[in-house]
């Protein structure tokens, strides 16, 4: 018995320097990067986008569940109603604010579960590091996605004949012949006749 404990008291570093002499010989693995970037997978959670319908108004609501499903508290929403004169999404309301804290997300990805319009969803975008935390809080104007042909910038009025429920159909493929952009001033844009009245 104690010749048996002997022995393994004697081969069990040896096998663990086993493993280690094997790495040694082996061919090192060194990626260039950032000169050569590895694709990543389909699926790979990244930076978050906040999406567009196809005519461009915006597919948040304002409706705050991606800030409370959020286990690291890195989201913050704020919603705001929607008027004729000034609108930014087909329902009644959109988010009028829309921040992402990196320096806290942990890109777990349970936000784009719990958003029911599938405004939010994840890029493959993973080069989020930056010298300063005031620069890795995104704001709406960062995670917008861009305008695409056929689409007018927010805010502007509904597809004629259209209501909410219609675009989630995806009956809605583009912006109306003639629509225009409306003056935003929730944001402090003046409208053009009360800049001529200043002038």
């Amino acid at each position: 018995m104690e010749r048996r404990r002997t022995v393994s008291d004697f081969q069990n570093p040896v096998a663990g320097f086993g493993v280690t002499f094997k790495a040694m010989f082996k061919k090192r693995l060194t990626e260039q990067y950032p000169e050569q970037q590895k694709t990543t997978a389909p699926r790979f959670h990244g930076r978050h986008q906040l999406n567009r319908h196809p005519d461009g108004l915006e597919k948040c609501v304002g409706c705050e569940l991606c800030a409370w499903a959020c286990p690291a508290d890195a989201i913050y929403v704020e919603g705001a109603d929607n008027t004729d004169e000034e609108r930014y999404s087909p329902g009644e309301r959109y988010g009028r604010v829309y921040q992402i804290n990196y320096a806290r997300c942990i890109l777990c990805g349970l936000c784009i579960e719990a958003c029911p319009t599938r405004a939010l969803t994840m890029t493959n975008e993973f080069e989020l590091a930056d010298s300063s935390r005031a620069n890795l809080i995104y704001t709406k104007e960062q995670l917008l996605a861009g305008l695409e042909e056929e689409m007018v910038d927010t805010p502007h009025a509904i597809f004629p004949g259209m209501d909410e429920q219609d675009y989630y159909r995806g009956l809605v493929t583009g912006a109306a012949p003639g629509t225009v952009r409306q003056t935003a001033t929730s944001k402090g844009e003046k409208d053009d006749a009360d800049e001529e009245v200043d002038a």
